[in-house]
């Protein structure tokens, strides 16, 4: 494991409503210790996480006073009204035992952002093996290309942007507290509301069903040995599917599911205690997997772009297929960066930066 280098932080962030005031302190510190074989939650269907070699982990310690309900008697407009983000888990908890978000609420586009920096290793884009928890292991910390902590997110949050559920699922191996694994077409009592997102179910990655697709590492359904799930990524309207009306997935009352998926995998196979390449993968797709893009554990760091489209096929055809192989990447911490050089990354590109599958 690498020497912490990186700089201690906190955030302290105040929740004031209506004669009801509530603090959540937030105080990160990076040390060098690995995680402690104490496991990190995650869902019965998945093994924990714990300390390994090839997956290097740091503890960031996440300090939070919110013993009581900051929430009774604050209405969803009073709330949203003074929105700003969880400052810890207790904080989502409570968030989300009314249906209150805990991440950005902004939909995102079909397409993910990609960091205009990305990190190479012999060719290959780097996928980061840093994991960085908190103690207790609630609490993960998302760093940008270069290194630096960018957002976080919590075991019991919830959330609804591509990076964040993608970091989320990276990190915990299930899905957010406002996502339902049923395939549903309305938001009907939901406290969730248009913050509802749906369908947590096996995905088999059968080539031999589904020639169009390209396949994905170790996926069972093409005689590996890793178990992948879908799950719904709402987004203001996916184009690239006409099976699928364009429109935003939800808008408070109907749900429109569009072609956007998060696809992933995680299971420590062998019983090692650690996981490698080929037992813990989270892929995009927006064009319902026609293509993927690898999710590499910063921020705005996605793959290239593999599968039918990009290989010239028409889509989602049983005839007329063309699916480009995975693109390899090398799974290691990202490099350091001297403190006394200035870096930046322009994480938010303007939409004809972005990458997208059709120009």
């Amino acid at each position: 494991m690498r020497k912490c280098t990186r700089f201690l932080f906190s955030v302290a962030i105040a929740l004031a409503f209506a004669g009801n005031i509530a603090a959540c302190n937030n105080n990160t510190q990076e040390t060098s210790s690995p995680l402690s074989s104490e496991s990190v939650e995650s869902s019965s269907e998945f093994n924990s996480l714990e300390d390994s070699e090839s997956s290097s982990e740091e503890i960031i310690e996440d300090e939070c006073d919110c013993s009581s309900d900051p929430y009774v008697n604050i209405s969803k407009t009073e709330f949203y009204a003074n929105y700003t983000t969880a400052c810890c888990n207790v904080d989502a908890k409570w968030r989300s035992y009314h249906g209150f978000m805990s991440g950005s609420l902004i939909v995102p586009d079909q397409a993910p952002i990609v960091s205009s920096y990305q990190p190479t290793k012999n060719g290959n884009l780097i996928r980061n093996s840093e994991t960085l928890y908190s103690e207790d292991g609630q609490a993960y910390t998302v760093v940008d290309a270069y290194g630096n902590p960018a957002f976080k997110v919590f075991r019991e949050g919830a959330y609804i942007t591509l990076e964040e559920v993608a970091a989320f699922v990276y990190a915990f191996g299930t899905y957010p507290a406002n996502h339902t694994p049923n395939k549903v077409n309305n938001v009907g009592t939901s406290v969730w509301g248009e913050y509802l997102r749906g369908n947590h179910s096996k995905f088999s990655g059968n080539v031999s069903k589904y020639p169009y697709e390209p396949k994905l590492p170790n996926i069972s359904g093409c005689g590996g040995t890793l178990q992948y799930y879908e799950m719904d990524v709402g987004t203001t309207g996916t184009d690239c599917d006409p099976g699928y009306a364009v429109t935003i997935y939800n808008n408070g009352s109907k749900i429109t599911r569009g072609a956007a998926r998060i696809v992933y995998g995680k299971y420590d196979i062998d019983r090692d205690g650690t996981f490698e390449l080929g037992e813990w993968h989270v892929f995009y797709t927006y064009n319902h997997y026609n293509d993927f893009q690898e999710y590499l554990n910063y921020e705005g760091g996605w793959g290239e772009m593999f599968g039918n489209i990009t290989g010239g096929g028409t889509l989602s055809s049983k005839y007329d297929y063309n699916p480009t192989q995975y693109e390899n990447v090398t799974f290691i911490e990202l490099p350091e960066f001297s403190s006394t050089t200035t870096l930046s990354c322009d994480y938010y590109l303007q939409d004809s930066e972005k990458r997208r599958f059709f120009a």
